[in-house]
């Protein structure tokens, strides 16, 4: 069974830095492309980021872009979202997912097949 653990949410004022974490557990994780979503209460789960198998290629929404960054390491199973000069409006809980298709930019949460538990991120003004 899959499991995926996000870690590293909190709060923080408007313009910090937050570094989101998601351990993966399995032997194969550098067969799967991955991505962060984040869903505001009351809202749908938007797409955030996502990185392809070997890090080769990442894909942002542009709400987010130039301000995260995310990255992994495959000999750790491990999957980050490097949030800068973070706004009020990025409040919301953050879920990384593993897609099993091909291909990684995928924007629907649909895509994905495997979601961690998910954490808080709050940004106050």
């Amino acid at each position: 069974q899959v499991q995926l653990v996000e870690s590293g949410g909190g709060l923080v004022q408007a313009g910090g830095s937050l570094r989101l974490s998601c351990a993966v557990s399995g032997r194969t994780f550098g067969y799967y492309s991955m991505g962060w979503f984040r869903q505001a209460p009351g809202k749908e789960r938007d797409f955030v980021a996502a990185i392809s198998r070997t890090s080769g290629s990442t894909y942002y929404a542009d709400s987010v872009k130039g301000r995260f960054t995310i990255s992994r390491d495959n000999a750790k199973n491990t999957v980050w979202l490097q949030m800068n000069s973070l706004k009020p409006e990025d409040t919301a809980v953050y879920y990384c997912a593993r897609r099993d298709g091909a291909g990684f930019a995928y924007i629907s949460h649909r895509e994905y097949n495997y979601w961690g538990q998910g954490t808080q991120v709050t940004v106050s003004s």
